[in-house]
């Protein structure tokens, strides 16, 4: 794409965003076109409204002499993006809804001009002038004169400033002010809070801050659910033992279940009148207790729920070991053990460390099994939350609290970054290697087989208890009477000249859906392309893109509600209420595993196929779209299976953001179980992990899974058939 018609196509969409669409609202829509404030930029400025608003449509005139000619003149198309967009967004903070905000613009626009938030037409205008800057700067030779991909990498930028860095710089704003002013002080003695960094427990009888639970908390999870994996990893990839298929349903069951729907299951097995509890009771005489309210039973869920993860990162590093240097140790006579302990285990380390971090950030950043199962034991993102909700509304306290749990995410990911140093740890190079892998020392297989199987044996019956809860009058209670009581509260259909969705878990269920669903492609496509800018193209800035794109993978869910709440609830950008902010957090939480899965396959995709199309006169668009993409399919598809079951599950960043308009099914479920209706909340639970286990189930028969070449063992080879003659 040349930079002339990029230019073009650019003003004319900013033309239309001054003639069409509503320029205040991004909620009005067309209905109330074109009167009131639902109406185009020119319709105001011709009654002789938004006066302040002239500048832009005299912007877009002094750019058009720039595409007259042959050529586009970059300077100037240059100057007239970079004025439209400062313009927007200095307007739009100057002036609010309650009138003008910075004084130093009263005395041009008067103390009571007022104005809504930006809608769609000024969406037009700013999508228009950020065309117009990528053209000029492809027209002066920036991003190897390809003006597709100088308008993919300032667009890409714009967004992630936008909907990552801007929300980041409101909370920690947010966190300095109090009555309004800034006040450093209030925010130093926020993030010094008794309330965070008490040590109590210690000296005395009451508890500690929130920040040495969530550590605490953190770190078990971390540590356990890695050795647990670890165990798992190793009975799968080494051991002679036929539980692939075993081991494989107990890693996809937590990705498609609601993150604190094993809580659940654990109140009704372990709860104070819970199955066991009642057993145990009746058999031994065992006092009844609430012990599963606090750290052990938040403990126990999480290890559920993030144990499988850990296990299928280091199922695959185990598998990525190369067999010849462990064979090489045994032809040098060291034991079954020496060689685990001197080969194997140092070359886990990359996966050890990978596994930890997920289980530590992922405890860090858990909002709903805290919410469900903490009791007193309060960690850092339920108190954010009822800092938000509760009676006590204080967002600057909200906002120091998620720079705490914001601090600990990054200091975890430093730390990983200084346990692995800049040691080397491949294996897998471009010689052969057809090695047969070294099997377990007998006694470490064993011991794994002693902590995997009754753990595999514990996590059936959760699920199972899951399954059943909904369809039983009251499993918490010991009620199992047969009943479709709850899924026809939940899921009730009547028939009046059509289908009528009467159940009460209708609404949510079809929004969750479709914000899923529209969330999923935008979130896979925005990261393929990510990944293709970041993995094809050279360009000033390359690293810091790739930055901003990875943070959002850093930030805890709480954070990320709390600053999208603070961020996006007051002009020119309201979005809170609307559908639209619970796409746009989908988007950008999921993004980075869709950049990096993007950069793993293109790394396997040799250049030369690139230098083929450039050579044969392809640009970037027809690379791209005739080369890259079709051998990107697995990775695309991956991405969306990702972002489709992280939108269907997601609780943490969106109870934040939801609407009695836009309700979303875990954030009902939570709801439900608030009110003590569990069962209720148990049945919708089954429907929501029969849904994504079908698209997961689809997508992994379209895909398939990717197999390294290995030599089959001796012991299990089969002997080839001799032919006989007559």
């Amino acid at each position: 794409m040349g930079a002339l018609s990029l230019a073009r196509a650019a003003l004319a969409c900013a033309a239309l965003g001054l003639l069409i669409p509503p320029w205040y609202g991004l909620d009005s829509g067309f209905t109330t076109w074109p009167a009131g404030e639902a109406a185009p930029l020119v319709l105001l400025l011709a009654r002789g409204e938004a006066w302040w608003l002239w500048p832009l449509p005299l912007i877009l005139l002094a750019c058009t002499p720039a595409l007259l000619g042959r050529r586009a003149e970059g300077r100037m198309l240059v100057a007239c993006g970079a004025a439209a967009i400062a313009w927007v967004f200095l307007q739009g903070w100057a002036i609010g809804l309650p009138g003008t905000v910075w004084s130093i613009a009263a005395p041009f626009v008067g103390a009571d001009a007022t104005q809504p938030a930006l809608g769609w037409g000024a969406t037009a205008l700013l999508t228009g002038a950020a065309g117009l800057l990528a053209a000029g700067l492809a027209a002066r030779g920036r991003f190897g004169g390809d003006a597709f991909v100088a308008f993919l990498v300032v667009g890409s930028a714009a967004l992630l400033i936008l909907f990552v860095f801007a929300p980041l710089l409101t909370i920690l704003s947010a966190a300095a002010i109090e009555d309004g002013d800034i006040a450093p002080g209030a925010m130093v003695g926020r993030l010094t809070a008794p309330e965070a960094w008490s040590l109590a427990c210690v000296t005395g009888s009451l508890g500690c801050g929130v920040v040495w639970n969530t550590l605490a908390l953190a770190m078990l999870t971390g540590v356990l659910s890695t050795l647990l994996g670890l165990a798992f990893a190793l009975l799968a990839a080494r051991a002679k033992l036929h539980l692939g298929g075993a081991f494989r349903a107990l890693a996809l069951l937590p990705l498609i279940t609601p993150p604190f729907v094993v809580s659940l299951s654990l109140i009704v097995l372990f709860g104070r009148t819970g199955l066991v509890t009642e057993a145990l009771s009746a058999l031994l005489g065992i006092p009844r207790s609430r012990w599963i309210y606090g750290l052990p039973g938040v403990l126990l869920a999480q290890l559920l729920a993030f144990t499988p993860i850990a296990y299928l990162l280091l199922e695959g590093a185990v598998r990525q070991i190369a067999p010849s240097l462990e064979e090489a140790a045994s032809t040098m006579g060291a034991r079954r053990f020496t060689v685990f302990r001197t080969v194997t285990w140092p070359l886990l380390r990359p996966g050890l460390a990978a596994a930890f971090l997920l289980g530590f950030v992922e405890s860090l950043s858990d909002f709903g099994n805290p919410l469900v199962l903490g009791g007193d034991f309060d960690v850092l993102a339920t108190r954010i939350f009822f800092a938000i909700a509760g009676a006590r509304h204080d967002p600057g306290r909200a906002a120091a609290l998620a720079l705490l749990l914001l601090g600990l995410t990054l200091g975890a990911f430093a730390l990983q970054t200084a346990w692995l140093g800049r040691r080397r740890y491949v294996t897998v190079t471009g010689k052969g290697d057809a090695g047969v892998p070294a099997p377990l020392p007998r006694g470490l297989a064993i011991a794994c087989g002693a902590v995997a199987v009754p753990w595999m044996a514990f996590t059936a019956i959760v699920y199972a208890i899951i399954m059943l809860g909904a369809f039983v009058h009251d499993i918490g209670r010991g009620d199992m009477t047969f009943t479709w009581r709850h899924y026809v509260t939940a899921f009730e259909v009547e028939w009046f000249q059509g289908p009528v969705f009467r159940g009460a878990a209708w609404d949510s269920l079809f929004t969750t859906i479709e914000v899923a669903a529209i969330s999923a492609p935008l979130t896979a496509g925005l990261g393929i392309l990510l990944a293709w800018l970041l993995a094809r193209q050279s360009f000033p800035g390359r690293r810091t893109l790739e930055f901003m794109a990875m943070l959002s993978f850093a930030i805890p869910g709480t954070v990320v509600g709390v600053s999208y709440i603070m961020a996006f609830n007051v002009p020119p950008l309201e979005l809170t209420g609307t559908g639209l902010i619970l796409v746009i957090c989908f988007v950008f939480r999921n993004l980075p595993v869709g950049v990096r899965g993007g950069i793993a396959a293109l790394a396997q995709i040799d250049r030369s196929l690139d230098e083929a199309s450039a050579t044969m006169g392809g640009g970037a668009v027809a690379t791209l779209r005739r080369v890259i993409l079709p051998l990107l399919r697995p990775a695309i598809i991956a991405a969306l299976a990702y972002a489709f079951v992280h939108a269907m599950t997601a609780v943490s960043a969106v109870i934040f953001l939801v609407s009695a308009r836009h309700n979303l099914a875990t954030v009902y479920i939570v709801g439900r179980v608030e009110a003590g209706e569990i069962a209720l909340a148990i049945a919708y639970a089954s429907v929501l992990i029969l849904i994504m286990l079908a698209v997961v189930l689809g997508i992994d028969t379209l895909v398939g899974r990717a197999q390294i070449g290995r030599r089959v063992p001796a012991a299990r080879m089969q002997p080839a058939p001799v032919p006989v003659t007559a």
